[in-house]
């Protein structure tokens, strides 16, 4: 079959791109497979990161066609001219955020009349920072779609709640093995300067939905208990001032860690191995890559029961999952997670999820889903 991905993918950086080249990998086995990524997928004005792109040169890089142009109209009925002059037989579309939904929408309109099979792989419907007009720019693309995968039951719902009678199937997204494999717990620690007997990780980009603050709240509880230091390892999309105050009003100065730079992905290994658990206090959530990059390095987790997260980790299993925006449950499972030495216990069940959430069984959802 001839496949076209569109996506952010290499050199663009992040967790999008990220899957969209290990979807490449995976369908690239069986297919004919391009991939389109963006010329200018926001502009500078709109960006709140120092880059957007990838500086590093990984061996793991795939060959992408950098062709779209997010905000300029001419350019997406031009390529949708060069989508068509392909002739492939399913053009898949990675969806995220309505600011994209013109952009595909447009795209896919002109793939539709040439009768081409439309799929969407479908991260979030609605976003978590809400907006004016998200709902009826993502059914303008949407509604364009034959096929639906959505990353978790809570996406599902998202869709169905302004798109009726879809054909779609619910596929958790699988590991992110981007990232290479564990190194030695004091390798890595002792790669990234960390003396510290007990480390919990925060990992990713940091926004307001991500409850920073309330792991901070919680770690102020954990430390009356516990000498348990966290690293912070991401930029700051939201108010870092407001993060910094939390920080000073509980003294945790010398108690968490802040990387604040973009991680390159040849460290990320680094980080997740220094870790003794990794934690996502998220207000809301569809699903996470972390939470995947953290299976691929068989780190417990420790979560807050929104959108898909609970889907994947089993509490008492592979972490525990608990109350959202709850410094106190959130301190208690941490505090739990060390006092009754569920490391080893927790790893070795993350070690069983790996093949749970491949890429192999993933594709091979996507093409059940189109051959029923």
């Amino acid at each position: 079959m001839k496949i076209i991905i569109i996506s952010a993918a290499f050199p663009l950086r992040g967790g999008i791109a990220h899957s969209a080249g290990l979807l490449y990998k995976e369908l690239k086995k069986n297919n004919d497979v391009q991939v389109i990524t963006f010329l200018r997928q926001y502009p500078k004005i709109f960006f709140p990161g120092k880059s957007q792109t990838e500086e590093e040169d990984l061996s793991n890089k795939i060959p992408t066609e950098i062709l779209l142009d997010s905000v300029n109209p001419f350019n997406w009925i031009k390529v949708a001219k060069h989508i068509v002059s392909l002739n492939p037989d399913l053009v898949i579309f990675k969806h995220w955020m309505p600011f994209f939904a013109p952009c595909y929408g447009v795209i896919a309109g002109r793939l539709k009349k040439k009768k081409i099979k439309l799929f969407a792989i479908c991260h979030n419907i609605i976003p978590h920072e809400k907006r004016p007009g998200d709902i009826s720019l993502s059914r303008f693309f949407l509604k364009k779609m034959d096929y639906f995968v959505l990353l978790s039951e809570q996406v599902k719902k998202d869709l169905e709640s302004i798109i009726k009678n879809v054909k779609s199937k619910v596929l958790p997204l699988p590991i992110f093995s981007i990232f290479g494999e564990s190194v030695n717990k004091e390798e890595a620690r002792e790669k990234l300067q960390l003396n510290q007997s007990k480390i919990i990780l925060f990992f990713g980009f940091i926004r307001d939905y991500k409850g920073l603050d309330t792991l901070i709240e919680a770690l102020a509880i954990v430390r009356k208990k516990l000498d348990v230091t966290l690293v912070v390892a991401g930029e700051f999309y939201s108010d870092e001032q407001e993060y910094l105050s939390l920080i000073g009003k509980h003294n945790l100065q010398n108690s968490i860690i802040l990387k604040k730079d973009f991680i390159p992905t040849l460290d990320v290994k680094y980080y997740f191995s220094a870790a003794d658990a990794v934690v996502l206090p998220y207000r809301s959530a569809t699903q996470s890559g972390i939470v995947q990059v953290a299976v691929n390095f068989e780190k417990p987790v420790i979560a807050t029961n929104v959108g898909g997260l609970g889907e994947v980790i089993d509490d008492g299993k592979a972490g525990f999952v608990v109350e959202k925006e709850n410094p106190e449950a959130f301190a208690n499972a941490v505090i739990r997670f060390y006092e009754e030495n569920r490391e080893e216990e927790f790893s070795k069940n993350m070690k069983l999820l790996k093949e749970k959430y491949s890429w192999e069984n993933f594709t091979k959802g996507i093409f059940d889903l189109i051959n029923s």
